[in-house]
Formats: C-alpha cells, structure tokens, sequence
C-alpha cells in the first residue's frame, strides 16, 4: 500500500522530522551501498522501496535504518564494509550493472564475492579508462554529481588537426537538449599526420559529452581514455585489471570530495596517490641517479698526476 503523498503535521511524520537518529531514505540506501543516491532516489520514484511494508515513492521521507525495515525489491537492506576499487575499463565493456543486451560490464571484471559494487560515473561503451568501483553511495554521490565539479581528465585521438579558436569555443561551452557543456581546460599534445592527440578536463561529466563537443566543432573522436579522476590518477594499471584503493588513498579521495571546489588546485598540481611508491609512468620526476663522478677533493690535477693524500 503506498504511503499517501500529503506530509503530515503530526509527531509521526518522518519528512521533517530533527530526530538525530533519522536519515533521509535515499541517503540510508546509499550508505548501505544499494546504488548511488542519485539511483536510490530513481528507486524510490519507482516503488521500488518499502518502509515497514508499505511502499514510498516520495523523495524526503526520513527513517530509523536500526528501527524501521527498510526493503528493495523485497529484500532487507544490509549495510556492508565498504570497499573502493580502481578499474581500467575496456572498450566493449558497459558501466551498467544491469544490461539487457547481455554485453559485459565493469563489475564482472572483479570477483562476484565481493559483494554488490557500483561504478562512480560513467564511461560509454567506446571509451575506456579510469574508474572508481564502490559500494559507498554517499562517496559516489560526491564524486560524481556535476555540482561538486570533480575533475575528469582525459586523452582523446580526435580526426583533424583543431585551431586554437577550436579550443577557445570548446572552453567557453557549446549549447545541447541538456544545457551548455564546456570543457574546463583543452590542449594539444601532439599532430601525427590527419589526427590529434589532445588532453581534456571536464567538471561535470555528462552523457558522451567529450564525443559530442568534438562533434560539434567538426571533430570525431578516434579514441578516449581517462587518465585521472579527482586525485586518482590511472597509472600504468592494465586495461581490465583492478587494484583495491589503500585506506590513504580512500582518505586522500574522501577529502577531496568534501572540498570546496573553488579552492582546489589545478590537477597537474594535485599530489599523485601512489602507495607503492612507484613512479608513475608520465607522471613526477624520477629519483636522481648516484653521481659516479669523483669528488673534487679526491681528484688529482691532471691525468699523470696521484691524487693528493
């Protein structure tokens, strides 16, 4: 029975209620790692989620996930440990959990007895890249909700060589059925013959949106990988592998979220996570080498000449 759409004034509704131990629904399935919250409130639309047996279809209902039974399709929520993963997805490869045409998705590149994950974002089928995989939907939320404007980075091969008024236009956003995309920051990194090889930063991450920006000032996109998101940075991981996120990975990716987007630096300047201490390919100076010359103070004055003692 669904719950009637009026809010109640009274001391049992839970919509406006200050009671410290309530949370917003959509906001306890996403910390229970159900989906994103953006997804969780599409459940929710859909009565897709009950509350003590009766179904709600209203966004802004607040709930006691230790009192009250919260369910999705039928079955109780549980709230899990939460886990990150870095993933280099393929091309031919889908972010959707549930596909119906059958093609393979990003969470079957990892162990199925992990647990229900998610991708933070998106990645279409023909791009391939960097992606952050969880079941931590207030993390997802952060990341990947255009208003927090985590930077995206991206290397893409496009057809034709683009002039820098080219560039000029992409920066200062081009008009779509959606709204204005624009690219933050767009450079060229080199020519080979009739295609280039440029570097993008996006914001905001809207369906295809580097493919159709290109396409709208008469470029196609050859090829796009991500290469970074937020302070993630890809590395040389192998296209399907994945890698677990260190817990100071997780803190550093977890700071950058809740901070203020205007004060944060540009990503060429953003410390490289990088645990292992490894150098990443592209990416930092290399250690420098132990010099092989002899000090000054041990070297004679010319070749026929001992050293002095």
């Amino acid at each position: 029975m669904p719950l009637p759409p009026s809010r109640s004034d009274s001391e049992d509704s839970h919509f406006d209620d200050d009671d410290s131990t309530l949370e917003r629904l959509q906001k306890v399935l996403a910390s229970a790692g159900i989906a994103s919250r953006r997804h969780c409130e599409e459940y929710i639309r859909d009565g897709r989620v009950t509350v003590d047996g009766m179904t709600v279809t209203e966004l802004g209902m607040k709930v006691d996930p230790q009192a009250q039974k919260v369910c999705v399709d039928g079955e109780r929520i549980k709230f899990q440990k939460k886990q990150y993963f870095l993933v280099n997805k393929p091309v031919g490869v889908v972010c959707s959990n549930a596909d119906p045409q059958g093609r393979p998705r990003v969470i079957d590149l990892l162990p199925p007895w992990l647990g229900r994950l998610f991708s933070v974002g998106r990645l279409d089928e023909s791009s391939e890249g960097l992606l952050i995989v969880t079941n931590d939907g207030e993390l997802a939320h952060a990341l990947a909700h255009p208003r927090f404007q985590v930077e995206r980075v991206y290397r893409c091969i496009i057809a034709g060589i683009p002039t820098d008024d080219t560039f000029k236009q992409l920066r200062q956003g081009l008009h779509f059925t959606e709204g204005k995309f624009r690219m933050r920051d767009v450079r060229r990194i080199k020519t080979n013959g009739k295609s280039t090889l440029v570097e993008v930063v996006l914001t905001e991450g809207q369906n295809r949106e580097v493919r159709r920006l290109f396409a709208r000032v008469g470029h196609k996109v050859l090829k796009l990988r991500r290469t970074a998101f937020g302070p993630m940075k890809l590395g040389e991981l192998e296209t399907a592998a994945y890698r677990p996120l260190s817990p100071s990975e997780v803190r550093v990716l977890k700071q950058y979220a809740a901070s203020d987007p205007s004060r944060r630096p540009s990503w060429r300047k953003q410390e490289v996570v990088n645990p292992q201490r490894k150098r990443i390919k592209g990416v930092g100076k290399p250690r420098r080498k132990p010099s092989s010359r002899i000090p000054t103070a041990n070297r004679g004055g010319s070749r026929n000449k001992r050293p002095r003692r």
